[in-house]
């Protein structure tokens, strides 16, 4: 078998991607599946780091977070992500996949404060390192977290997991004619405002030469196929 074209990577998983077809909260169906992707790369012996999103849980509240002061509202979402990253952990402990949770805020009780040392030598170790409570800091995105994480953790590429299966020319939902592009430069994603990530993490990956994959996590072997470094999803890269 060939070897991997990444040994370590960061994988950003959306909370939207833990949702399934639920309209919020974690479909049990989805996230073991999601897990069973993250597997089968971690036994071909790619270091896997994750950044979590909270919007799955958060979307559930939204209504009575509605007016409320943004930085509550940011640390709400964040805590958020820390519920993802422990239901991620629990059902990775149900397959024997050896996980830890680091946290950007402190909540010593269910997660390790974020040390990167730590994080780094758990990744040499083939355990899987997933970081909660995004960069701990309001007004930043999660996208923006895994960005800094991936470069803090010396990754190979950031691999954004999403419902579609690249970044397209159009919304391929409503324009069925829509192209995917297959690779793209990171002035040509900032320049043509396309949906990779936000506006800070795209600037701050293209500041480091850091790459980003944009594919679907609903795919099945998709995950696999990008670490093979085979034609999945759109490549941003310098």
């Amino acid at each position: 078998m060939a070897a991997p074209a990444y040994k370590r990577i960061l994988l950003k998983l959306s909370g939207e991607a833990l949702m399934g077809n639920d309209s919020y909260g974690i479909n049990r169906e989805t996230i073991e599946r999601i897990v069973a992707e993250v597997k089968e790369v971690v036994d071909l012996g790619v270091q896997v780091a994750v950044v979590i999103g909270g919007g799955n849980i958060f979307r559930g509240v939204a209504p009575a977070a509605a007016g409320m002061d943004r930085a509550t509202a940011d640390y709400m979402g964040m805590m958020a992500t820390v519920m993802n990253a422990l239901a991620l952990q629990d059902a990775m402990r149900r397959v024997d996949l050896v996980s830890r949770v680091q946290s950007a805020l402190t909540i010593e009780q269910v997660a390790e404060p974020y040390i990167r040392g730590k994080a780094i030598r758990y990744l040499e170790e083939g355990k899987v390192v997933i970081f909660g409570a995004g960069t701990g800091n309001p007004f930043f995105t999660t996208d923006t977290a895994a960005a800094l994480r991936g470069m803090e953790m010396n990754a190979e590429i950031v691999l954004k997991a999403t419902k579609v299966d690249g970044v397209y020319t159009d919304d391929p939902k409503t324009h069925p004619d829509a192209m995917r592009y297959k690779s793209l430069t990171f002035d040509e994603a900032i320049m043509r405002n396309l949906k990779v990530m936000d506006a800070t993490a795209l600037t701050l990956c293209r500041d480091q030469k850091l790459p980003i994959n944009v594919f679907s996590i609903f795919k099945q072997g998709a995950l696999k196929r990008v670490v093979m470094g085979e034609d999945e999803g759109t490549l941003v890269s310098p």
